[in-house]
């Protein structure tokens, strides 16, 4: 077999936890978990307390980190955890009255 191909979606517990919004993976799925996600794709919204939902490019993810709300324009998915300012080249934030 070759090298895979990128990437087209990616666990959310993984996703957030390789865009640093969480210092440990399983931080990333224990938040999920209790709190939940609102994943906005393609304006179907439905909201999951499930970490291995999956997120792909162009999704709005909204979930509670760092004591606040933040609402997130996924712009890629990385492949690894690499350092911060890489890891914000992968979402954008929205605010939450640009998307009415």
């Amino acid at each position: 077999m070759g090298t895979p191909l990128a990437e087209t979606e990616q666990r959310l517990d993984i996703w957030l936890w390789r865009t640093r919004f969480f210092k440990m993976r399983a931080d990333a799925a224990k938040a999920v978990s209790l709190k939940g996600v609102r994943i906005d794709r393609t304006g179907m919204i439905r909201k999951s307390q499930k970490p291995g939902a999956t997120v792909c490019e162009g999704d709005i993810l909204t979930f509670r980190a760092r004591g606040q709300v933040l609402t997130v324009r996924v712009l890629g998915l990385p492949l690894r955890r690499g350092p911060a300012a890489e890891a914000q080249g992968f979402y954008e934030s929205v605010s939450e009255e640009s998307e009415g």
